[in-house]
């Protein structure tokens, strides 16, 4: 993927799109893809976009409280069409308390999806980053639920596109019981999602790349790219374990999780 490190959009288009993406993302109203208007856009590019989403945000105040990953179940790369999973930031707005209420008007096609977090208590930088690594510097796991909300209409989109857009990130939900790594079968660690009281979605943590600490690692060396890293401290979500499903005002949501307590939330 050489033309992950080459630009073809100006400043001024990146800066432009940002705010595009963006006004979408707090307004919630919904766009078209831009690689319908800009079709040469490389993923450099696309990452420029977020980042400097990242950066107006900053400028206005908000805090960057974690990262997460996207598309890393190889069956979801495969049905989008894509080769490697894609990353987003978490704003501090993002975060809604346990057991909380999501405003369904704030966003604009949410779905939920199962994760698990992982906090780092010593800093990760990539390139060569593995799974031994991760597992090194992580001060312990958490539950995690990801709401995530496209900007682009019906869901579609592509890598590209889908970078700009911080990766669909839009709320999350942690809680549940924190565990020392060493105490969970990461791999086989079952998850069940519930809605409305009905289970919806079932799965086991080898749904994130084959064991979610791939997933921390990938990031790790993904930030490299930029010359950026994963400093102590760091709370990553790292990819559904779950299908993700659409999510209605008025629905009740319950995650349960192995051994580590559950977590809910409401729409409203």
């Amino acid at each position: 993927m050489a033309e992950v490190y080459e630009n073809k959009l100006t400043a001024a288009q990146i800066e432009a799109l940002a705010v595009h993406c963006e006004n979408a993302e707090l307004q919630a109203y919904e766009i078209t893809k831009i690689t319908d208007d800009y079709p040469d856009m490389t993923y450099k590019d696309a990452f420029d976009i977020q980042w400097e989403i990242r950066r107006r945000k900053e400028a206005r105040g908000h805090k960057i409280v974690g990262m997460k990953m996207g598309l890393t179940s190889w069956t979801k790369m495969a049905q989008m069409g894509v080769e490697q999973p894609c990353y987003g930031f978490l704003a501090d707005y993002f975060s809604v308390p346990e057991g909380g209420e999501i405003k369904h008007d704030e966003l604009i096609h949410p779905k939920i999806e199962a994760e698990l977090a992982f906090v780092l208590k010593d800093e990760l930088k990539g390139p060569g980053v593995h799974i031994g690594d991760v597992l090194r510097a992580t001060d312990f796991v958490i539950p995690a639920v990801e709401v995530i909300d496209s900007r682009y209409k019906d869901f579609k989109f592509d890598l590209k596109s889908v970078i700009a857009d911080n990766s669909s990130s839009s709320r999350f939900v942690t809680g549940g019981r924190m565990a020392n790594i060493a105490d969970v079968d990461l791999k086989n660690i079952g998850v069940v999602m519930e809605i409305n009281g009905e289970v919806v979605q079932t799965g086991a943590g080898a749904a994130v790349l084959g064991h979610p600490a791939a997933s921390v690692a990938m990031l790790a060396n993904m930030m490299a790219d930029r010359g950026e890293s994963l400093p102590a401290g760091s709370f990553i979500m790292i990819g559904a374990i779950t299908a993700a499903i659409q999510v209605n005002k008025g629905d009740a949501f319950t995650v349960r999780y192995q051994d580590l307590g559950s977590i809910s939330g409401k729409f409203v």
